[in-house]
């Protein structure tokens, strides 16, 4: 076994995309994603139908992240698997089968927080070469389950500076869009009408929480009784202004994010920021963060877009920082659906 460059096979299953990954070190040797379509037509993810997914794709998926990254099934150093958090069925498919790829060949086990991959996704060297940000920096990470301000000491340490009271950004989208009519996934069909729309068109109030918190779904509601109003004056406003509906919630959306984390930030007497989760493939909020370099004078890092989403490169990353502090798992280990990114 090399500690040095650790050869690492990586599965992440915490909700409805199955995915393996290879990495050498931090080098990406291949990243395959199987997902599921089966849940459109349902308007968001089944557990049950999720799970039942996974275990028809997890054996195909690994397989081809092997023959992807050149490899043999010896050569493999540790096995990181999603550990949590995420939808309980589907992680037990994840976390049974690294299990015992580990027991048969005899090699350690890594549990991986699902929130500290996204995060440490920064770290991966591949062809896009982007720099990576140097401890510590502060993290937004923004999904459909979680919008958090996470402070990165280390690869081991993460503090959780702010978050949500009720609904993530991504929940925000998804659920404004099931009411505009888009279908699921929402988020980032508003993302794509909002680039032919004026994001000044229409103003939604903006939430008053506390210090370094979130909420959504005061817009949310908000949205809805603007557009039933509306609605009764015009029964095809929605169609007659959807571009400007979309790019006026997503710039509410966007401002809110990053008004507080400018605020966290310089709070903190941190300049470096970065974004993780399946909502900073958001052009607008890409867009927003890049802007606070030439406004504020942060250092901004934004992930290639195959990372924003849930991938196993982001668990074989963070795998790998915990191989190098011989931080393995037990065998008997068992998934967690509700779990901190202040912990493991």
């Amino acid at each position: 076994m090399s500690t040095s460059t650790p050869i690492i096979l990586s599965i992440e299953s915490s909700c409805d995309d199955t995915s393996a990954a290879v990495l050498k070190g931090k080098e990406l040797l291949s990243n395959v994603t199987a997902n599921q379509k089966v849940h459109k037509a349902f308007g968001g993810v089944v557990p049950e139908l999720a799970s039942r997914a996974h275990q028809q794709n997890i054996i195909p998926v690994v397989e081809e992240a092997i023959k992807q990254a050149n490899i043999s099934k010896d050569a493999i150093d540790a096995v990181a698997f999603t550990r949590g958090p995420g939808l309980l069925g589907s992680l037990l498919v994840g976390t049974s089968f690294a299990k015992s790829f580990a027991m048969v060949k005899n090699i350690p086990l890594i549990e991986v927080n699902h929130m500290r991959g996204h995060i440490l996704a920064h770290f991966i060297e591949d062809a896009h070469k982007l720099p990576k940000p140097k401890f510590p920096f502060l993290c937004l990470t923004v999904s459909g389950g979680h919008t958090q301000i996470v402070k990165v000491s280390s690869p081991s340490d993460f503090k959780i500076i702010g978050q949500t009271i009720d609904d993530a950004a991504g929940e925000a989208f998804d659920k404004i869009a099931k009411i505009i009519g888009l279908p699921y996934p929402g988020g980032p069909l508003i993302d794509q009408h909002a680039q032919n729309g004026n994001p000044k068109r229409f103003e939604f109030t903006h939430p008053k929480v506390s210090e370094f918190d979130y909420s959504f779904s005061g817009l949310k509601t908000g949205v809805l009784y603007f557009l039933q109003k509306e609605i009764k004056n015009n029964p095809d406003f929605i169609k007659d202004n959807l571009a400007d509906i979309c790019a006026s919630v997503q710039h509410t959306i966007v401002s809110i994010l990053i008004k507080t984390y400018r605020k966290a930030a310089k709070n903190e007497g941190i300049k470096r920021l970065a974004i993780a989760g399946g909502v900073s493939a958001n052009s607008g909020l890409r867009k927003a963060l890049k802007s606070l370099e030439e406004t504020d004078g942060f250092q901004t890092f934004i992930p290639p877009f195959a990372y924003c989403t849930d991938n196993a490169a982001m668990i074989g990353i963070a795998g790998y920082f915990k191989f190098l502090d011989n931080d393995f798992a037990p065998y008997t280990i068992s998934p967690q659906a509700r779990l901190s990114v202040s912990s493991i």
